[in-house]
Order: structure tokens, then C-alpha cells, then sequence
């Protein structure tokens, strides 16, 4: 199942960690709260790592990796390598990465078979990529997006991908990964999926804004509820309309199932009280059937 949770206010909770099916990298400093909800549900089956990687605290928008490896900017200290690499278990490779493009967690999106990575990554960044993690590696964009982990997590269960992109890029991203590929968002109608959303192939957590909608479509497209109620996701959601209370200033994201569309509503009130103006735009992505 999915968590919702949140890092100090913020819910951009992939800012702050990145989870794998071996370890998970947090940054150290944080709630006791949030370490404890990450470790009740994963440190039975995977260390939960309190670090820093530059002596700064974005440690998920700084980092990549999978099961067999993890790559770190050459900004990371050795003391923080030192203890990265101490506490990751033995079969992980670790490596620092000279790339200019510093921000990896960012630039690059992978699982255990297949890396996407930023069209301008240097050649032997991607030849790193594909010794250390053990993948084979394509430059891609998402949505016209160079930073592909910024828009795109995948799995190998599943992807989920900016909420624009087109269903052949979709069609193509999911044949590239071996994997079924869902347009969509996370945080109630945000499109930076990386920083609202970690996700291995048993757990994911996402950002407290996150819709009870979108919170079904990460549980589906990554395999992580019961099969039957994978299948049925569509026909569950099919009549739900799940929003907000909408104040002055303020703007009410919707989300609805129609056929084989997820329409998302976004309503902004502009004036005052006694004479509320609205502001109305929606966005339209296809469901891509193989998902369910």
C-alpha cells in the first residue's frame, strides 16, 4: 500500500529520501515522526540510512540508484561516502559520479533493468550508469522534459510520468522499461511526480497533499494493493469526484474517472466572498488499460 506522509511541512518527501529495493537513503535532521513511519514499514526488509550527500539535506534530488548500486555526485564528502557505503549492504555498488549535471536524482530515472536518463548527460556518466546499476541506458525525455527523474517514477512493477505526456511517448516509455507506464500526478494535481513520490517494488509514500484518486492510480500502477482491487480500480473511481474546500486565494483541484479519462478540474476563486468569480481549467490524460 502507499503512505502519505510529510518532511518538516513539505511534501515533496522525494526531495529528502530515495528508496530502492535494498536500501533507503533519508536525510538525517528530520522529525522523529517521519524516520518512524519510513522505518515501521520498511526496516524489517531493508536498512533505512539517516545521511547527508554535500553536507546538504536534498539527498533524493542528488542520488539515483536500484538494487545494485547507488550513484552520488562529487560533491559528497568522503565522510559522508565513507558512511554511506558502510551502512548500504555489501552487494551495492557505490560510486561517486564527476558529472556537471550534479543534480542525478533529477536527471536520471531507473529500475533494475532500464535507466531513462537527461538528453545532456556526458558519455561516461551514462557508461557509469549502466556498469554500476547494472541497466541498460537511453536518453529520453519526458513530456518535452529533459529531467526525467523530476517527472517520472518507475519501478519494476510500473511507471508514473508526468500527466501530459502523449500516450505514444507513453507507449514507447513502457515498452523502452518492460514495464506498464500511467500518465498522472501526485500532491494534489502537481506534476513533479519525483518530489511527491518513492516508491519500491512493495512500498510507496507520497507527499500528504496526495488525493485520495491519485493515491488509488499509484496503488494500481505499481502493483502495491490486492490484485482484485487492482483490476477494479477504474470501475471503483468511476463516479468519484474527489476535491477540496475552496477559500479566497485559494484553488480546488478535482479529479474524475470518465471511460478510459482521468479529467483533472482546477478551479481558482478570484474575488471576494459575496461575489466569487471562478477561474476554471482541466487537463485530460488517457488511462492506459494495460495498467489494470
Amino acid at each position: 500500500m502507499a503512505t502519505r506522509i510529510r518532511f518538516e511541512g513539505s511534501t515533496e518527501i522525494g526531495v529528502f529520501c530515495r528508496l530502492t529495493n535494498t536500501y533507503c537513503l533519508v536525510t538525517s535532521g528530520g522529525p522523529a515522526n517521519f524516520y518512524g513511519i519510513l522505518e515501521s514499514e520498511l526496516s524489517e526488509h531493508i536498512p533505512v540510512i539517516r545521511c547527508s550527500v554535500a553536507e546538504a539535506r536534498f539527498v533524493g534530488r542528488v542520488c539515483v540508484g536500484n538494487s545494485r548500486g547507488l550513484l552520488l555526485p562529487n560533491t559528497c564528502t568522503d565522510r559522508e561516502l565513507r558512511h554511506i557505503r558502510n551502512s548500504l549492504p555489501d552487494k551495492v555498488k557505490v560510486q561517486r559520479v564527476g558529472e556537471r549535471l550534479s543534480a542525478l536524482g533529477n536527471c536520471i530515472c531507473t529500475n533494475d533493468s532500464v535507466a531513462l536518463i537527461h538528453t545532456d548527460l556526458d558519455r561516461e556518466t551514462e557508461e557509469i550508469v549502466a556498469d554500476v546499476l547494472g541497466v541498460e541506458v537511453f536518453r529520453q525525455t519526458i513530456a518535452g522534459n529533459a529531467l526525467v527523474g523530476t517527472y517520472s517514477v518507475v519501478t519494476n512493477q510500473g511507471g508514473l510520468v508526468h500527466p501530459r505526456t502523449p500516450v505514444e511517448d507513453q507507449e514507447e516509455l513502457a515498452s523502452l522499461l518492460g514495464v506498464p507506464i500511467m500518465a498522472g500526478t501526485i500532491n494534489r494535481g502537481s506534476d513533479v511526480i519525483g518530489g511527491g513520490l518513492i516508491c519500491n517494488d512493495w512500498a510507496a509514500f507520497c507527499g500528504m497533499d496526495t488525493t485520495p484518486t491519485e493515491l488509488s492510480v499509484v496503488e494500481s500502477i505499481f502493483k502495491l494493493d490486492d490484485a482484485d482491487a487492482s483490476g477494479d480500480v477504474v470501475k471503483t473511481m468511476k463516479s468519484s469526484l474527489i476535491g477540496t474546500g475552496m477559500h479566497r486565494g485559494q484553488s480546488c483541484v478535482t479529479h474524475r474517472v470518465i471511460g478510459t479519462t482521468i479529467l483533472t478540474t482546477v478551479r481558482e476563486r478570484r474575488s471576494g466572498n459575496n461575489h466569487p468569480d471562478f477561474r476554471s481549467s482541466q487537463i485530460r490524460w488517457p488511462v492506459i488499460q494495460e495498467a489494470f
